[in-house]
């Protein structure tokens, strides 16, 4: 073997020998910096319950109604949690157009990040955005008036969750705002009806 190709194999062993350092230390300083250590990520759920309505065109046709949800929880940073859940909302629907008793049933899947630091170890208050999806379903007595409907989501939340322990107890409102609606038309139109969606909850859960 010629010398040259001797040195190479040297050079890159040694190269490799004093990279490898640098690179965990920098590997180290960036989970500091995300305050990040995998086998500590807090995971856990929550229910909760509450009431809410649609805003604009849509409230004028709807009325309040009980909310329930059930998420899933993850707290990988000191600062930032992650939910996914489900919700579901009965909303009485308000219209001469159909009969009184008439309603409307929301399904929906939202992620959502949620930022805010730990307070004196049991108070969390926070602010949140994401993305969801619902499924619209009305009752049957509205068909011809009220359509299914598959609507985005955007939600904003803020609120304050308190802890003892593992348990921990939160209020919240939300307010979606939301695209793609083709449940119904405004009366005497052909314009969808639109608007937002403002609710309130209760919850309670746990982190492990």
């Amino acid at each position: 073997m010629e010398w040259h190709a001797v040195a190479r194999r040297f050079l890159v062993a040694g190269t490799c020998a004093m990279a490898s350092p640098a690179l965990a230390a920098d590997a180290t300083q960036v989970a500091k910096a995300f305050d990040f250590h995998a086998r500590h990520v807090e995971v856990g759920f929550d229910v909760r319950m509450g009431i809410g309505s649609f805003t604009g065109d849509l409230g004028k046709r709807t009325d309040v109604g009980p909310t329930f949800g059930i998420n899933a929880l993850a707290q990988p940073w000191s600062l930032v949690g992650v939910e996914l859940g489900y919700e579901g909302q009965r909303l009485p629907i308000d219209d001469s157009r159909v009969p009184a008793d008439a309603s409307l049933w929301r399904h929906n899947g939202t992620l959502l990040g949620k930022f805010g630091p730990l307070l004196k170890r049991n108070w969390r208050p926070f602010i949140g955005a994401g993305f969801g999806v619902s499924y619209l379903n009305p009752s049957d007595d509205t068909r011809g008036v009220y359509s299914t409907d598959v609507q985005t989501e955007f939600p904003l939340a803020a609120g304050v969750d308190y802890r003892v322990g593992h348990i921990f107890a939160g209020v919240r409102a939300t307010y979606r705002f939301i695209g793609g609606e083709g449940l119904t038309l405004i009366p005497g139109t052909q314009q969808e009806s639109r608007g937002g969606l403002f609710n309130g909850n209760l919850a309670v859960g746990g982190h492990f």
